[in-house]
């Protein structure tokens, strides 16, 4: 807090707090389902423009850019010397676009689906464009403002692949910060890999009397399921492997043609993970090879592996500049910070050895990806601040 615009920035942020209140119930009211974002990033592109930034624009992949400078001469995003610090908050929900997401109060919460994850964080990033526009601090580097698109589940993180892909490899951007959910203490610097895989098997079918013997997809992936839960899965890194949804058949009186189910391997570690999707798949392959030729005269069964999502590993180091710049924020707040892991939007920044790390943006939540997720306004100011801090605090260091 010794900063010289810690305490100035704080009594902004504090003055203007019922004014992010209300544009997180704005924006948490436009549903924004997985490639359905689109309304809400109409509205965040007008905000970014209410806010001052420069040169707003929505790209080809309908993320949600605007500029800040610092000072006249740090140049455009993509040259040498105007590399940007990217701050980031993604306008996806994890919700369907019929959900009922219009938020309401309930004494000090504020409920809806959506409203910390990443309502909050869209706010907390419209807030940040306005401290740094209004206190006009002096910058080596621009700062990016992002609202991306594809971060939750199907998206597969397709905003950000695409707007890292904007920047040479001989000039990445200097940072990336995502702003992400509700809590002054949480930094993710660790990139929790996942690889997910939608098996299908597909059969003759037929009626359960009088054609039993025909080869039945469910039994099969029934034996695929146990042949993945016998793997052995290490302790450290940690590793998982979780059958998350599956589905088929027609009728109770029928052999199913199609079934399915998808399956989500997360670790921390690359090679892990690589190693993982191999054990399954050659469980799978041992499966069709027992499953062959059992039923004379049947036409088998055909199976398809689709990769239906794929997020790399990755880890910005506890040393580094931004990290550390980011914990004594946190202090500076009177919180002693958690060094964590999660799979964010920061995910492809790490693993493209970019400095990046994602932040709560203040106050505090639950039932976060249900209906029953809820917001209270605990220490909402102190959060932003922190995130002003830690890109001061890095780019002085950098």
């Amino acid at each position: 807090m010794a900063h010289p615009l810690a305490g100035k920035a704080l009594a902004l942020l504090r003055s203007m707090d019922p004014w992010v209140i209300d544009r997180q119930i704005e924006l948490t009211s436009i549903p924004a389902p997985p490639f359905g974002e689109e309304v809400r990033g109409r509205r965040a592109a007008e905000l970014f423009r209410e806010v001052g930034l420069e040169d707003v624009e929505v790209d080809n992949e309908g993320n949600v850019l605007g500029m800040f400078r610092g000072k006249p001469d740090t140049g455009s995003m993509e040259e040498a010397d105007g590399s940007p610090l990217i701050l980031s908050a993604h306008l996806d929900t994890v919700f369907p676009g019929e959900t009922d997401v219009l938020p309401r109060r309930d004494g000090g919460r504020i409920l809806a689906p959506g409203i910390c994850d990443d309502g909050r964080g869209l706010a907390a990033l419209l807030a940040l464009a306005r401290v740094f526009g209004e206190l006009a601090p002096p910058l080596p580097s621009p700062l990016l403002f992002v609202a991306t698109v594809g971060e939750e589940g199907p998206g597969d993180l397709r905003g950000v692949r695409h707007l890292l892909s904007r920047f040479p490899t001989e000039r990445p951007p200097k940072a990336f910060v995502s702003i992400d959910g509700v809590g002054v203490d949480r930094i993710i610097h660790r990139g929790i890999g996942s690889t997910r895989l939608r098996i299908t098997c597909r059969g003759p079918g037929g009626h359960s009397w009088t054609d039993f013997g025909r080869p039945n997809p469910i039994h099969l992936l029934g034996r695929i399921i146990t042949e993945a839960q016998s793997l052995i899965l290490p302790e450290s890194p940690r590793t998982t492997l979780t059958v998350a949804r599956c589905g088929g058949g027609t009728s109770i009186n029928a052999i199913p043609e199609e079934a399915w189910i998808e399956i989500d391997l997360r670790s921390e570690e690359t090679a892990i993970l690589e190693d993982l999707e191999a054990g399954v798949r050659a469980g799978l392959e041992d499966e069709l090879a027992r499953n062959a030729g059992k039923q004379p005269g049947s036409t088998g069964i055909e199976v398809e592996v689709l990769d239906i999502g794929r997020r790399p590993a990755g880890i910005t180091p506890e040393h580094d500049n931004l990290v550390q710049a980011a914990l004594q924020a946190s202090r500076a707040l009177g919180v002693e910070p958690k060094l964590i892991g999660s799979s964010t939007d920061s995910n492809i920044a790490m693993s493209l050895e970019i400095p990046a790390i994602t932040m709560g943006a203040g106050g505090t939540g639950g039932g976060i990806h249900t209906l029953g997720e809820w917001f209270e306004n605990i220490n909402g100011p102190e959060g932003i601040l922190r995130a002003f801090l830690t890109v001061l605090l890095f780019l002085d260091a950098a």
